[in-house]
């Protein structure tokens, strides 16, 4: 049973992010007092009992609360965004939940969502129960497809001003140059990462230019069956942490799996539930497989990033073996084919 407000997929973070000295152990003071303390602060009676939930860019915690449910407290990983940034976030899904799309909004406590406590910023959520999503059943897809084009023609009506907009230089070129400067490539991977590395960028272009201008808006931006929850009553999106500017497409690739074919029938599926509410422009579908490519790489060089944070090589064992370049390396040759091979065909 999942009941956490918070993303299990840990592939979420802005590429312009930095490593200031103070910001590598960016929570060895954040000690179960403090967080307790925290949410005291704001006038709530806790009862003792804390349970860390999966996140490894922010930190986030169910909180017992004295006679009353237990609350989700979310501490942001500082340097990372803005209180301007955050505020946008906040005021997004706000907007969300006004319209009755299930979308989990932070608290307004004292008229404010972003808290501070001994020098953490913080949010209070309600919980929010649910299951992962049987994304299997074509009829989910298509209902959770009418939830996202009701998200994004919210997302649509204004822009956002102070989050970055997802793009191939943020997501890729960055991230990229990043991996390559920072010596993260075993010696005798280099050569062939390089190689591969600048071939996928490339083909990433290339979809970008094939799909032409297209509209740009508000998006939860990660999209993934882990920030789903499935009710009775359908799906409740959680997690907006990652919401940024970009193509309507970025939220709903995420929601496909399998061989193109199976692909092509489930994108149908979101896509008949999502034009009840929006437009979608099918010069879109060029960049399915070019948005996939750019998350591998940027998650790479956001676990790079983030490897003084102790939760990290604990989390991700495995990322500074030569074995997971190897690995790498094969799975962006399967992207440069994918991207070759042109857009998914619809139904």
């Amino acid at each position: 049973m999942n009941t956490s407000s918070s993303s299990t997929d840990p592939s979420g973070a802005d590429s312009s992010d930095t490593q200031a000295p103070a910001q590598l152990r960016p929570y060895a003071d954040l000690t179960p007092d403090l967080v307790l303390d925290a949410v005291e602060s704001l006038d709530f009676v806790v009862d003792g009992h804390l349970l860390a939930l999966n996140s490894y860019e922010n930190r986030v915690y169910q909180i017992g609360i004295d006679d009353a449910a237990p609350l989700i407290a979310k501490f942001y990983r500082p340097g990372r965004w803005s209180d301007e940034a955050i505020a946008e976030e906040h005021a997004f899904v706000a907007a969300l939940a006004e319209r009755e799309i299930p979308a989990v909004a932070p608290l307004l406590i004292d008229g404010r969502s972003l808290h501070r406590h001994q020098g953490y910023r913080f949010s209070l959520s309600p919980r929010c129960g649910g299951r992962d999503p049987e994304l299997e059943d074509l009829a989910i897809l298509t209902r959770i497809g009418r939830l996202i084009g009701r998200i994004h023609a919210v997302g649509a009506s204004q822009p956002f001003r102070h989050r970055p907009r997802l793009d191939l230089q943020q997501f890729g070129a960055e991230p990229s140059q990043y991996l390559l400067d920072q010596g993260w490539i075993p010696a005798e991977l280099e050569t062939p990462y390089r190689s591969v590395l600048a071939h996928a960028l490339t083909e990433i272009a290339a979809c970008y230019e094939r799909a032409g201008a297209l509209s740009i808006l508000r998006l939860h931006g990660d999209c993934h069956r882990g920030n789903l929850l499935w009710t009775d009553a359908g799906a409740q999106f959680v997690d907006f942490d990652d919401a940024r500017s970009g193509p309507a497409v970025q939220d709903l690739w995420m929601l496909l799996s399998g061989d193109r074919q199976a692909m092509a029938l489930q994108l149908d599926a979101v896509l008949e539930g999502y034009r009840d509410f929006a437009d979608f422009d099918p010069r879109e579908l060029h960049l399915i497989e070019a948005l996939r490519t750019l998350r591998l790489i940027h998650h790479s060089a956001w676990i790079a990033r983030r490897w003084e944070d102790p939760a990290f090589p604990s989390a991700f064992p495995w990322f500074d073996s030569p074995r997971y370049w190897e690995e790498q390396i094969l799975i962006l040759r399967e992207q440069i084919a994918a991207m070759q091979e042109g857009p998914l065909a619809l139904y």
